[in-house]
């Protein structure tokens, strides 16, 4: 589908996505915007799993994201103040703690690149000028955009967090809608998708005989 074939990023290769994660109304659109958040907001919606980049003259372009499993999202206000290409990560205290089978072979931290769970771009949101460790980034989970199955961050494909990328500005205002605005502004996708469980890896099928270097990592640390 336009806008999701392969991308040469840099150093970097990214395949493209097959039409079977892209169908219907999983994919990048642009249109009127009838949600209530002012031009300039990325208003998410975390029940129709939705991210909306609204532009001033009343526009926006639509996004599917992946978002947290039940209880798991952020919600309310926050501010992108920091973005980066290709970032690290490395798991939270409290990810190791719940889901020490999930996290614990990746306490120490998976270096940015096409196998970084935080994909081709990170945006890094803040509250109160505190970092929330929660981040809207990019994903291999193919199938999880349009689902539930994160613990926590909202994900998005490669393609389009690249797409979105460009486009924001320091700082920049994240609305995550509540459950009770998700039902009345887009009653139609409310609910949309289903609850994954949790996708458990190894290292050794992550990296097999290429593993990084831990003095060279560049990490932060994210749900």
């Amino acid at each position: 589908m336009e806008g999701y074939g392969p991308l040469l990023d840099g150093d970097y290769s990214l395949p493209g996505i097959p039409d079977t994660f892209t169908q219907g109304i999983n994919r990048r659109m642009t249109g009127e915007y009838l949600g209530e958040q002012d031009g300039g907001t990325i208003d998410v919606d975390p029940f129709a799993k939705f991210l909306y980049n609204i532009k001033s003259d009343g526009t926006a372009v639509r996004y599917p994201v992946g978002v947290g499993r039940q209880g798991r999202s952020i919600n309310g206000g926050a501010t992108i103040k920091l973005k980066r290409e290709w970032p690290g990560w490395t798991p939270t205290q409290n990810m190791l703690r719940t889901e020490p089978e999930v996290y614990g072979p990746f306490a120490s931290g998976v270096p940015g690149g096409l196998k970084s769970p935080l994909g081709s771009r990170a945006l890094y949101l803040f509250r109160g000028g505190r970092d929330t460790y929660y981040r809207i980034h990019g994903t291999n989970d193919l199938g999880s955009i349009g689902n539930s199955g994160s613990a926590g961050c909202i994900r998005m494909f490669n393609q389009d967090i690249i797409h979105l990328y460009e486009q924001v500005v320091i700082p920049t205002k994240v609305h995550i809608r509540s459950r009770e605005e998700s039902q009345r502004v887009d009653p139609e996708n409310y609910e949309r998708g289903v609850e994954l469980p949790p996708k458990i890896i190894s290292r050794e099928e992550l990296f097999g005989e290429n593993e990084p270097d831990p003095n060279d990592l560049d990490l932060f640390t994210v749900y």
